[in-house]
């Protein structure tokens, strides 16, 4: 099957959360195959739809003074921080083409990252309770997703570059304590983000079964 790719570069959430709207009106009607963004999104807090306001440990004002954005939206999960050096991974897929089966969706969007990450020779695991990839007990890739009529929004975020100090402002994914990891931190030299996306991609097409294409976002909408 085919998948489209397409890159964004550095854009806002909302922005990014309209682009996957349209596409995924698009995909729903069969207008475009299975696609999947590849961003990083300016300094952002997000909440999901089984999140808590309380989860958040600084003011709103502290938020605006650090400009950085407080966002509401449908993904599953709690909360958690978006920002520069952040590969977030979008895909919008129709898993009715997938097995219907949201326990193998999710599986194997974390297997995509744990595979990448042993390409740099990072051993990653699963939490037992909790969505995401571990390094160790530090989180590295948080996972988020919604599904509308069985096509997949919203996806995964991998800390590349992203000082993961940047996360002391929220509890992540709504757990006290959790501490976050990035690729450069583990590895201990300068990792560019352009270099781990073909690496994603590889994976995610593997274990996806998909024939990626990449594409520029007005080739989509």
């Amino acid at each position: 099957m085919l998948c489209y790719a397409v890159s964004l570069g550095l854009i806002s959430y909302d922005q990014a959360y309209e682009i996957q709207r349209r596409i995924h009106a698009r995909r729903l009607r069969r207008e475009v195959p299975d696609v999947v963004l590849l961003l990083e999104h300016y300094p952002v807090v997000t909440i999901g739809k089984s999140g808590s306001i309380e989860n958040l440990l600084v003011s709103l004002e502290d938020l605006r003074r650090a400009h950085v954005s407080l966002f509401f939206t449908d993904r599953g999960g709690d909360v958690t921080y978006h920002g520069p050096g952040q590969l977030v991974f979008y895909p919008i897929l129709d898993l009715r083409e997938h097995g219907k089966d949201l326990r193998m969706y999710v599986y194997r969007l974390e297997e995509v990252f744990i595979e990448t990450l042993k390409d740099f020779s990072i051993d990653a695991k699963r939490h037992d309770s909790h969505r995401g990839v571990f390094v160790d007990s530090r989180q590295i890739v948080a996972i988020g997703i919604a599904i509308k009529r069985w096509i997949t929004m919203h996806g995964a975020a991998f800390n590349v570059k992203i000082d993961p100090g940047a996360f002391s402002i929220i509890n992540p994914c709504g757990l006290k304590g959790l501490e976050a990891a990035s690729l450069e931190g583990v590895l201990g030299r300068p990792v560019q983000i352009d270099s781990v996306k073909g690496r994603i991609l590889r994976h995610f097409s593997s274990l996806f079964r998909l024939s990626i294409e990449e594409k520029s976002l007005s080739e989509v909408l």
